[in-house]
């Protein structure tokens, strides 16, 4: 199979965002070629209390569970699930503020986006 272009983030959970410290906790992966956008993510609660110990994780993890549902299109993701792949990724990719917010785009080549969404969590989060 021949290799194609992929985009992807790093999600970062920032339990006290305005001290600006975070932990990678998941990725997002968009492939538009193989009409591919999926999230996965692993959180760490201990690593999470590192930084804040009163951080809510039931919260991070319910912002990644709406992170997903964009991805996949599911209603429960809100209306940005209801967009095309690429806008739902370039949405998910956008700039914020919140707990749980995207560091920058970077990209790669694939033959597997799935294999290689799970290639970053071991790189970057686990």
């Amino acid at each position: 199979m021949s290799l194609v272009p992929f985009d992807y983030v790093i999600l970062r959970a920032a339990p006290r965002i305005q001290r600006g410290e975070f932990i990678n906790v998941g990725a997002v992966l968009y492939c538009r070629a193989l009409d591919f956008l999926g999230a996965e993510w692993d959180v760490q609660p201990e690593r999470l209390k590192a930084l804040d110990p009163a951080v809510d994780v039931d919260v991070v993890c319910a912002s990644l569970d709406q992170i997903r549902a964009i991805c996949t299109g599911d209603p429960a993701g809100g209306p940005a699930a209801a967009t095309t792949i690429s806008e739902r990724f370039r949405w998910l990719a956008a700039p914020r503020s919140t707990v749980v917010h995207p560091g920058p785009i970077h990209s790669g080549i694939t033959s597997d986006p799935a294999a290689d969404l799970d290639r970053l969590l071991d790189s970057f989060v686990r």
